[in-house]
């Protein structure tokens, strides 16, 4: 069976266009914590300031991450980033290889990010809980729903070959 083209399949636009997003916020916000880059405080940098505004009002963790989120933003930065790039290939160009990638890395990331990172914020140390959880769900709830879509998206073989 002949895969869909691109126009035909409306969801899978969505996706690229979500995780060509997610490639350019992966490269912004969490590369700069990973390498040790400091933004507690304004910073004349549009990144460094792009992440302490987020990070100051919203996410203390992200602000001070402990070695563990640091690791955490290192794979994103490293290995999650790299996915998006093939991922969105993979898209537009319809192949059904990308498959058993896309469910691997979306069970990644809703354990790491949904479970792991959502309960620091939520219910860790108070230091790391987020003032504002209203604005960090806001902010950060599509890195987690838009992979549990995939999911379903990517549940039969084949997945270009059909409607979603």
């Amino acid at each position: 069976m002949d895969n869909l083209p691109l126009l035909r399949r409306g969801v899978d636009v969505f996706f690229a266009i979500a995780f060509a997003a997610f490639t350019v916020t992966s490269l912004i916000s969490d590369l700069l914590p990973t390498v040790g880059v400091d933004f507690s405080h304004p910073s004349s940098n549009f990144f460094v300031n792009s992440n302490y505004w987020y990070a100051h009002d919203t996410d203390p963790l992200f602000m001070d991450p402990p070695t563990w989120m640091r690791i955490v933003t290192g794979l994103s930065a490293f290995g999650y980033m790299p996915f998006y790039v093939v991922f969105v290939y993979a898209l537009i160009t319809g192949r059904n290889w990308i498959q058993l990638p896309a469910v691997i890395y979306a069970t990644m990331i809703v354990t790491l990010t949904g479970i792991v990172v959502f309960g620091v914020e939520f219910f860790g140390e108070p230091q790391w809980r987020t003032p504002n959880p209203a604005k960090f769900l806001a902010f950060n709830s599509p890195y987690v729903l838009v992979p549990l879509v995939l999911l379903v998206r990517m549940r039969k073989p084949a997945p270009f070959t059909r409607r979603f």
